[in-house]
């Protein structure tokens, strides 16, 4: 039987969407955590995309959420051809802005390319874990599912981006980069997964759902199973 989307299921994977569009903006933003580790501005912003994928494949299902993050890569793609045909248009004689237009979303083609890659494999692999392990806890321990399932996310999306970008910056650089990234934003969702875990369990009681992926196929380019 087809099931309808809720409008929490809705609001969240509009929310998924807009997290990770503003994440490509905040990037070019870079600071120093510490006066040490020097991180980029998305990371205060991305890591809720994989509080948010927790939260749907939790209660809805890796189907669910395998749809909200095809819809983010989607979004993302649309945002990025948009913005280089922006670009190309001749800035007005009288603007002065062109200059930091181009910088702030002229993101180079190889970052791009290594964002989008790195988010579809990365939410991916975390929506996978989540789900796996729910069904072997039996519905128990959603810290230690959230928590594990952001590590192995975001470890695939720093394999993937961190190389691509940072390709001849030298290994010791790479490596380097690559741990202060999943340090951080597994940090920050251990932070604030009290916040977490409590959202879930309203979502759950609101919509009054609590999906179990058992037997399903974990193909990610099969959005829909028979029976839906």
């Amino acid at each position: 039987m087809k099931q309808n989307h809720t409008t929490t299921f809705v609001v969240m994977a509009i929310l998924f969407n807009v997290c990770l569009i503003a994440s490509n903006l905040f990037a070019v933003k870079l600071f120093c955590l510490f006066g040490k580790f020097t991180l980029s501005g998305a990371v205060i912003i991305f890591p809720i995309s994989y509080i948010l994928n927790d939260c749907l494949s939790e209660v809805y299902g890796y189907r669910k959420a395998q749809l909200v993050i095809w819809s983010g890569f989607a979004m993302n793609f649309f945002f990025v051809l948009v913005s280089q045909l922006v670009i190309l248009l001749p800035g007005a004689p009288f603007w002065e802005g062109d200059e930091a237009f181009r910088y702030v979303f002229g993101a180079a083609p190889r970052a791009t390319v290594a964002s989008l890659l790195a988010f579809l494999a990365g939410s991916t692999i975390n929506a996978l874990v989540m789900s796996r392990m729910k069904v072997a806890n039996k519905g128990k321990r959603f810290g230690l599912r959230a928590v594990v399932s952001s590590v192995a996310g975001e470890t695939i999306d720093s394999l993937i981006f961190v190389p691509i970008v940072f390709w001849n910056m030298g290994t010791k650089v790479i490596l380097i980069t690559m741990a202060c990234q999943i340090v951080a934003k597994v940090c920050y969702e251990i932070i604030v997964l009290p916040l977490t875990a409590r959202i879930v369990k309203r979502v759950k009681a609101y919509d009054g759902i609590d999906t179990y992926d058992n037997g399903i196929s974990y193909n990610p380019f099969r959005l829909k199973e028979k029976n839906d």
